[in-house]
């Protein structure tokens, strides 16, 4: 579905935001849906306080810790069961490390793979909403939308925003070409290192400051990365292409 199609063709009773694996970004068109819904469910993997500041501005919003959410999300529960407008709900990260005995569960969310993921397994629906942060391995960027019912039915949308992602992030990069790419990230994490903020590095290099966080983002969520291991999973060598 995209992103600015009506997101339903009926006025649900409740409407409930499932994402995960933001990796430090909330994206304006997320933010927008994220506004129609009451709860915001969030799998993990958000990298920052910021970012869940930022959620708990739009709606109440239950938690899972993800592998990458770290000294900062020590108070984040690894795993959480809720019940929300009657539905039962059991919410882990990694799905390999769910409870074994889901009994009980209507609803099992999880995320970590990035991968959109919906199916019923004994009675119980399973779903992964994949990413909807920075795009990665040319995986889709999706999240989900939940709506309730009063009499209890229910169901689940899946929201596809690639194309509208691929618009933003695919935009010309300032003050970068394909001969200096990967000096240009060199050059950013030599600068973090000492501890200068984003809008300072990207003032000194002349760069945009949104690729100026996406390198910090990588760097800090894959210890020992190099700098072409950076650029390869930003993607960003594909863009010049394109111009």
């Amino acid at each position: 579905m995209a992103a600015n199609e009506n997101l339903c063709t009926h006025k649900a009773a409740h409407r409930i935001a499932v994402l995960s694996d933001t990796h430090g970004l909330l994206r304006p068109e997320i933010r927008e849906i994220l506004k129609t819904c009451e709860v915001i469910l969030h799998g993990g993997d958000i990298n920052s306080q910021k970012i869940l500041d930022e959620l708990k501005e739009l709606a109440p919003v239950y938690v899972v810790r993800g592998n990458n959410d770290k000294e900062w999300a020590a108070g984040l529960d690894v795993e959480i069961t809720i019940t929300l407008f009657g539905v039962r709900i059991y919410m882990v990260h990694n799905k390999k490390h769910r409870k074994a005995d889901l009994s009980g569960t209507d609803l099992f969310v999880y995320g970590h793979s990035h991968k959109y993921e919906e199916k019923t397994v004994d009675g119980v629906q399973y779903l992964n909403p994949g990413s909807c942060g920075p795009r990665r391995f040319r995986q889709p960027v999706t999240m989900a939308v939940m709506e309730i019912e009063e009499t209890g039915e229910w169901q689940i949308q899946k929201i596809d925003l690639t194309e509208s992602a691929e618009n933003r992030d695919n935009r010309p990069l300032q003050g970068i070409h394909e001969g200096n790419l990967k000096s240009v990230v060199e050059t950013i994490v030599k600068e973090m290192r000492t501890g200068r903020r984003v809008e300072q590095i990207a003032k000194k290099l002349g760069v945009d400051n949104e690729f100026v966080e996406q390198v910090c983002r990588i760097y800090v969520t894959h210890p020992g990365v190099s700098a072409q291991g950076i650029v390869d999973k930003m993607e960003v060598s594909a863009l010049f292409d394109r111009k």
